[in-house]
């Protein structure tokens, strides 16, 4: 069980950087490689100031962080571990996906 302030925050920032869709994306794409802000928003489909946004988030959780290229920023996974752990939970979602659906999932919204 966790005890620490500091172990629970972490998960905590974690779970709400993964509460998102798009920031799933954004990880998930970072975990194949280090990207631009401009190519990753090309690749997503979606507009800079929303992967700014994102992106943000994702730096502030302790995620991502940008690591300076001339004068251009390239986002990367802020430890490798975090690609690690992504595909760990894949995998897991995908393990309970199959064998039941969450209790509360349609009452409420949840999952």
């Amino acid at each position: 069980m966790l005890t620490l302030a500091a172990d629970i925050e972490v998960l905590a920032r974690f779970g709400r950087a993964l509460a998102d869709p798009i920031r799933c994306r954004i990880l998930l794409a970072l975990r194949e490689a280090p990207a631009h802000p401009a190519d990753l928003a090309n690749a997503l489909e979606i507009s800079r100031t929303r992967l700014s946004n994102h992106l943000a988030c994702l730096r502030d959780c302790g995620l991502v962080v940008a690591v300076p290229v001339g004068r251009r920023a390239r986002y990367e996974l802020a430890d490798e571990r975090l690609g690690h752990a992504l595909d760990d939970l894949r995998t897991a979602v995908v393990a309970v996906a199959a064998d039941k659906a969450c209790p509360d999932g349609e009452t409420k919204g949840c999952c």
